[in-house]
């Protein structure tokens, strides 16, 4: 029986993406639960208007002008064009976010165009359902205080964090030791130095776990991923560097754990879809029915668990680096991997080269003594400088 509860009303950024999809299944099954009000997409057009059709948003937005032109020819051919264009680029972002008729804002949108929505959708008192890494890594003491300050809830829809949040529901701050995050391993983990010199971006793409986008499935591969969620768990769960680990679990059927103070070991299981956090972060504090399958821990028979190899997975090692430094750093690495990533997408950047790159990098950054990034605007600076220094030493 669905609930008498008010309808939650959402913006969904990124909407057309993986995480995106999988937002809109939710939706599909609790009708009565949830609103799409907004839709913003990058560059998929044709799906962001077969999605207004389905969803009947308010507003949409794309990436681009050129996009945008696109939608509104596609929406004008299936009669949808009374729906409210809320513009493109950042601008469009942050109009859609800051609707007065929006609850709560799902951030699924990659890389870091979506800060400045993030951080205005928070100042116009939305809750944040965050499934974006870059948001926290570049600028997690801007967004959490921000967020503490307007009384808004961070709810992470990452598999990983999502987790440590439902372990740690109820728990003060003083029970809790260590977060441990579990890594799938990626496509990779097997392989030695000498064969991880030869993959291909075919190669990284075939994740063993998780259908998600390039970008994400390339930082799963390097191990990049588990770092930027190390620094991302800081953020969200006030907890050191020190006092993060992380365990390779190719099963990816523990999402993540919490060790308690005394002792205890708590962990989160849950089958290996993203309707089961995003659902959470919809529906918290409550717990709703969910169309997915039961865990049959009989029929998968065994877990294991392994430590990360951080010779041959340099990125994890980077990323704790970056967290532990002062001022920019993390934003600094963040702006390099991206660089890096797209580079080995295009051919032009070997396996091995994506965190030599990072390295470089950021030894550059520290080499002039750093950046500081206690504004938005310090913080946008040290991207652009890390991502103009990271294409210069791209080879060719």
């Amino acid at each position: 029986m669905e609930h008498s509860a008010p309808v939650k009303r959402v913006a969904i950024l990124g909407s057309t993406g993986s995480i995106g999809r999988s937002a809109l299944a939710v939706v599909d099954a609790h009708p009565g639960r949830i609103a799409v009000v907004g839709l913003a997409a990058g560059e998929n057009a044709v799906r962001l208007a077969e999605q207004v059709r389905r969803f009947r948003p308010r507003a949409v937005a794309m990436a681009t002008e050129p996009a945008l032109a696109v939608l509104r020819t596609a929406l004008a051919d299936q009669g949808a064009a009374t729906v409210q264009i809320a513009g493109h680029g950042g601008a469009g972002l942050v109009a859609l976010a800051t609707r007065p008729d929006v609850d709560m804002v799902l951030c699924a949108s990659s890389g870091t165009a979506a800060l400045e929505a993030v951080l205005a959708a928070i100042e116009a008192g939305k809750a944040i359902a965050l499934a974006n890494k870059e948001v926290l890594v570049m600028a997690g003491h801007l967004v959490m205080a921000a967020a503490r300050r307007h009384r808004v809830p961070i709810l992470p829809v990452d598999s990983e964090h999502n987790a440590i949040h439902q372990c740690l529901h109820g728990r003060r701050a003083d029970e809790v030791r260590r977060l441990i995050l579990t890594a799938s391993g990626g496509p990779f983990r097997g392989l030695s130095t000498e064969a991880l010199s030869t993959v291909s971006a075919d190669d990284a793409l075939q994740h063993p776990t998780w259908k998600m986008g390039p970008k994400i499935t390339i930082d799963s591969a390097t191990l990049m991923n588990k770092g930027l969620e190390v620094v991302e768990a800081h953020w969200l769960f006030g907890v050191p560097a020190d006092r993060i680990d992380v365990v390779v679990h190719p099963q990816s059927v523990v999402h993540s754990l919490v060790e308690l103070r005394d002792g205890s070991v708590i962990a989160q299981l849950g089958v290996t879809d993203m309707r089961l956090p995003i659902q959470y972060a919809f529906s918290y504090p409550e717990r709703w029915d969910a169309a997915l399958p039961s865990l049959d821990l009989a029929h998968l028979g065994r877990l294991d668990f392994e430590h990360p190899d951080r010779d041959r997975f340099p990125c994890l090692g980077l990323a704790f680096r970056a967290l532990r430094a002062e001022g920019a750093l993390p934003a600094v690495m963040n702006a390099a991997n991206e660089v890096a990533v797209e580079a080995f997408l295009a051919g032009r950047l070997a396996f091995a080269g994506i965190p030599d790159l990072i390295e470089r990098t950021m030894d550059a950054c520290e080499g002039t003594g750093g950046r500081p990034a206690d504004t938005l605007a310090a913080v946008r600076e040290a991207d652009a400088w890390a991502r103009a220094y990271a294409r210069t030493r791209l080879p060719g």
